[in-house]
């Protein structure tokens, strides 16, 4: 018997401006563990222990105390667009995922196969073991 929920999520905004919500507050995290190493270098830690309380390489704190010194908090926020295209969709994998399921196959080379012939898409076996990682399949 399955126990079902007491209280019912509220949908207070739609799942893609959730999802551009999620994404934007990120950048704002990454932002914001920047302006903590920027800190600790104002506080008087030399470069390699900022790093080391922010988890980051030596060579990343370089790239930021540069940026900060050149451009302040505007260098410090992420500078890309958020990658390539994928040449399948999200409504695409979905639907692989589905049938993936329902057909039990987790044989990447029949997956891959499967991918040329429905999507006209060719991936590599090292990419289509990512999509099955990226579908939470085994």
């Amino acid at each position: 018997m399955t126990n079902q929920e007491q209280i019912p999520i509220e949908r207070k905004i739609t799942q893609k401006e959730l999802t551009q919500k999620i994404k934007d507050l990120e950048k704002e995290l990454k932002v914001l563990e920047r302006l903590k190493f920027i800190n600790y270098r104002y506080q008087g830690k030399s470069v390699d222990e900022a790093v080391a309380l922010i988890g980051v390489t030596k060579r990343v704190g370089y790239i930021w105390q540069e940026r900060w010194n050149k451009e302040g908090i505007e260098g410090l926020k992420p500078r890309y667009k958020g990658g390539k295209q994928s040449k399948i969709s999200s409504e695409q994998l979905e639907e692989l995922k589905k049938y993936l399921i329902k057909n039990n196959i987790t044989n990447t080379k029949e997956i891959k196969q499967i991918i040329e012939d429905e999507y006209q898409v060719n991936f590599s076996e090292k990419h289509v073991r990512t999509l099955i990682h990226k579908m939470n399949l085994k």
